[in-house]
């Protein structure tokens, strides 16, 4: 019955995690296919882009709810069903999942984004903190920095770090009650989304990552084209 189990909370999440907001967004308010502008990825960074900053932080946030959504599905609608030291693996299954269905959709030819709005959502489901801390992070290197693809690396590699740091501690011990379920998660999913921006990672050494936030602003001002 496990194995049953385990496969609900794959499908839960693959199929939340799926759904390419950012897609629908910029068709529905721009009429544009987010596929062929920029990256071409489904996610926060290239929908705003494609559409602008409101559609932009519209992505990122719905992006986050679907991973939040699908791990409280999973925790409502199986934990009663699984014991309480399994539940937490089914949750982290389902916060894989999302990550996976986001990057690979079905519904866009198994194209989609690099991951961050879904992971960040499963772990904030976990830890409800783990939202600020995301929205502080990729806040100031996204519109200071300007490299969406760090800023991703680098809240992905967040996670886990917070997961184990709260398990070493005990700090936050009556918010949450992490297991190694929760780590492990925050690691698969940190390689994960490492594995989807390699592309950028390879631009990044080139010097030819592109810049979003201040950066692109500068950059895009009379005078600095050439930079």
């Amino acid at each position: 019955m496990s194995i049953f189990y385990i496969f609900c909370a794959v499908l839960i999440g693959y199929f939340l995690g799926a759904i390419p907001f950012g897609k629908l967004y910029v068709w529905y308010f721009r009429g544009k296919d987010i596929q062929e502008i920029g990256s071409g990825r489904t996610g926060g960074t290239n929908s705003l882009r494609a559409g602008g900053w409101t559609i932009g932080f519209m992505t990122a946030f719905s992006d986050v709810l679907k991973g939040i959504v699908a791990v409280l599905i999973t925790r409502w609608f199986l934990g009663n069903f699984v014991s309480a030291d399994f539940l937490p693996w089914l949750e982290v299954a389902t916060g894989i999942f999302s990550v996976i269905g986001h990057n690979w959709s079905v519904f866009v030819r198994f194209g989609g984004g690099a991951g961050t709005g879904p992971n960040v959502g499963w772990a904030s489901a976990i830890f409800p903190p783990m939202f600020p801390i995301a929205f502080i992070v990729m806040g100031i290197m996204i519109f200071v920095v300007g490299w969406a693809s760090v800023a991703s690396m680098t809240m992905a590699l967040i996670i886990p770090v917070v997961f184990v740091v709260i398990a070493i501690t005990g700090q936050w011990a009556g918010l949450v009650a992490i297991t190694p379920a929760y780590i492990v998660g925050g690691i698969i999913t940190s390689l994960i989304v490492g594995y989807a921006l390699r592309g950028n990672f390879v631009r990044l050494f080139k010097g030819e990552e592109r810049v979003v936030g201040l950066r692109a602003r500068r950059k895009n001002q009379p005078g600095n084209a050439h930079s």
